[in-house]
């Protein structure tokens, strides 16, 4: 079994959204990361990752996001030994002044352009090629490229 994770690249001004996670998370405790979470089980249901991250995002940081475009996915085995599908999608910042809205989660938060997300050696490696990605999608997508 694992656990199915998403992660949203939120992108407005040419920066991105990015998240300290707090030192009591399980996983990753004080990383820098995208802000995401777990997909709850739901039985049969459509949409089940969009709804997720959309949940998370609101939950986390209080912003509403739109336009969720798939951008990648991996997985890895946690700390605790907990095999974890990891989906990461970019996503249009909609609403809402972003803020830590549980400290047990989000320790604080950062928009960060993608020049100093790839020369900052606090950010892990696969959070770089994330945004690396992303940020291809963005300059292909009109959609995206709207909003920089």
């Amino acid at each position: 079994m694992f656990i199915v994770n998403v992660e949203a690249a939120i992108y407005k001004d040419e920066k991105w959204l990015i998240v300290r996670r707090s030192e009591k998370e399980e996983y990753a405790a004080g990383v820098l990361a995208l802000v995401g979470g777990k997909v709850d089980k739901e039985g049969n249901s459509a949409d089940i990752l969009e709804r997720a991250l959309i949940r998370e995002v609101e939950e986390e940081v209080g912003v509403a996001v739109s336009n969720l475009t798939y951008v990648n996915s991996s997985s890895f085995v946690a700390e605790s030994g907990v095999h974890v599908v990891d989906i990461v999608f970019l996503c249009t910042y909609q609403a809402g002044e972003p803020f830590a809205k549980d400290p047990e989660e989000v320790a604080s938060i950062h928009w960060m352009a993608t020049e100093e997300i790839s020369s900052n050696d606090e950010i892990p490696g696969f959070l770089k090629e994330n945004i690396q990605l992303a940020e291809k999608l963005v300059k292909s997508n009109p959609v995206f490229s709207l909003i920089q």
